[in-house]
Formats: structure tokens, C-alpha cells, sequence
């Protein structure tokens, strides 16, 4: 007998990303709603919040960015610049006796549907409060970044947030499978309950071999070439704002070679249009 699933429990990353969509570029609660598979309500409800929080904190005197902007102001004045070296992080533990899945995947990228194949990964961002962590899950069908979370510890509640706003937003079949590098953060007892709640198989990348995971690998550098690499980092808040715009921008807007030079949701859209 199936488990009951409880009702989707957006994060807060899910959410920012929806207001962000609605206050600055523009699309109403509709359209947003419509693509990220949630209720126009909900979308309606987290804009009014925004609003009100920007508002009291303008009623106070005072906001981040005016912090952020006097801090410039006062570095300037001392001749003192925000320059972070490139820093190296670890994020694939796979010294762990969590069971390890075999690589069902084997670098067969090329896929006919979408919500069949999903690719996860981790990456890191610096800044000058510390490390800020990213799990994204991408449809290897278009390419389109379908969950992410992001928090300044790179603990296990991480991964499973991003793997859960991916299943709420696109409620993928069973049999989907799922392709992660073997971290015990994919390879831990709560995600692999987590992956057979959800009906999905699992895969895992070679040991130490990148390129079975070729293509979070490959949305990992575009943002970080593309986007964080003109950008020195204040506060984790600051960095993740640029995240999250450019997984908009990535999804909505960029063009993408292997797509034949459309966006993930321009392609997705042109299947359901043939399908049609």
C-alpha cells in the first residue's frame, strides 16, 4: 500500500524565486504560477508579503542594501577593496557506507521527454559572511533547472529540499531516473526513502568521474562564468540573489546550443505544442 504524500511545502527559495519573477521582471501571478506548476494564490500571497516586509523595513529607516551601500561608501574611504581569492570547496563526501547505485545513466544525456531523466548536483559560492551552498535538479530533457535550494551549511536537508520543490513542481511519473554523483548527501538513508516515495530510480556517477554527470557539471560553470565571477560577494544574501536570477534568466531566457537555440521552457513548450 502507497504512502499517502503530505501537501507541497514550498521553501523559501521556491518562493523568493516566484516574487522575483513578479517584482522584477514583470510576468503576473498567472503566468509565474502557470510555470512554476503552483497556484496563482499562493503566488499573489508571497508578493503581498514581500511587499509588506520592504515596506516595514523602509518605515524603520534603514534596509540591506542601504547597509550594503554604506559599507561601500566607508571601504572606499579607507581605500580598502572587497577582493575574495578563489577558494576550493569539497562537496562530494563519498567516504560512506551508504549503499551506492550503479550508474543506470551512463552518460546517455540525450533524452525524448521530459520528466524521464533529472540530473542533481552541488556547488558552492563565497563571499565575505562565508560559504554559500547550491543543490539544483535539472530535467536532462531540456535542461531546465526544476528544483534548487540553497543554505549557508551544506548539511543533508539541503539536497532534499531541491529534490522536493522538483517532484512538487512537475509531479514526474514513477520510474523517473534520478542521476547524482555519490555523496553521501544523495546517498543517505533519508533520501534514498525520499527517492522511493517519490517512484524514482536511482543512479550514480563513477567514482571521481565528473563527466558521468556532465551536464549539472556544465550548468555549474555557465553560472558561475556567465553570472558570479564578475561579482565579489558581500553577504550571502547578495550572492544568492544572483543565483537565483540567473536560474531565471538560464531557464526563461538564455539560449542553449544543444536545445537547437531555444530556452528550456521554449523547448518544453514546442513539445507539448507537437504533442498537441
Amino acid at each position: 500500500m502507497s504512502k499517502k504524500l503530505k501537501r507541497p511545502n514550498y521553501t523559501k527559495e521556491f518562493k523568493q524565486d516566484a516574487v522575483k519573477l513578479v517584482v522584477d521582471q514583470r510576468y503576473s501571478c498567472l503566468e509565474v504560477g502557470r510555470r512554476l506548476g503552483v497556484a496563482a494564490s499562493n503566488v499573489s500571497r508571497w508578493v503581498r508579503q514581500y511587499r509588506q516586509d520592504q515596506q516595514d523595513l523602509s518605515e524603520g529607516g534603514i534596509t540591506r542594501k542601504d547597509l550594503e551601500a554604506e559599507n561601500h561608501r566607508l571601504m572606499r574611504e579607507l581605500g580598502l577593496k572587497a577582493k575574495a581569492p578563489k577558494r576550493y570547496k569539497v562537496t562530494t563526501d563519498s567516504r560512506h557506507s551508504f549503499p551506492v547505485a550503479p550508474n543506470l545513466l551512463n552518460r546517455k544525456f540525450d533524452v525524448d521527454k521530459p520528466n524521464r531523466f533529472w540530473a542533481t548536483d552541488i556547488t558552492y559560492i563565497w563571499s565575505l559572511e562565508g560559504w554559500l551552498y547550491l543543490a539544483v535538479v535539472l530535467d536532462l530533457y531540456s535542461r531546465q533547472v526544476v528544483g534548487w535550494a540553497i543554505n549557508k551549511r551544506m548539511k543533508k536537508q539541503l539536497t532534499l529540499d531541491a529534490l522536493t520543490m522538483a517532484y512538487w513542481r512537475r509531479k514526474p511519473a514513477p520510474g523517473l531516473l534520478h542521476h547524482s554523483d555519490r555523496g553521501s548527501q544523495y546517498a543517505f538513508h533519508d533520501y534514498r526513502k525520499r527517492l522511493d516515495q517519490y517512484g524514482m530510480v536511482a543512479s550514480m556517477s563513477r567514482k571521481g568521474n565528473c563527466w558521468d554527470n556532465a551536464p549539472a557539471e556544465g550548468f555549474f560553470r555557465s553560472l558561475k562564468s556567465e553570472r558570479l565571477s564578475d561579482y565579489r560577494f558581500v553577504t550571502r544574501q547578495s550572492a544568492e540573489m544572483q543565483v537565483l536570477d540567473y536560474i531565471s534568466y538560464y531557464n526563461s531566457i538564455r539560449l542553449h546550443s544543444t536545445l537547437g537555440y531555444k530556452t528550456p521552457f521554449a523547448y518544453e513548450k514546442e513539445l507539448c505544442r507537437k504533442a498537441a
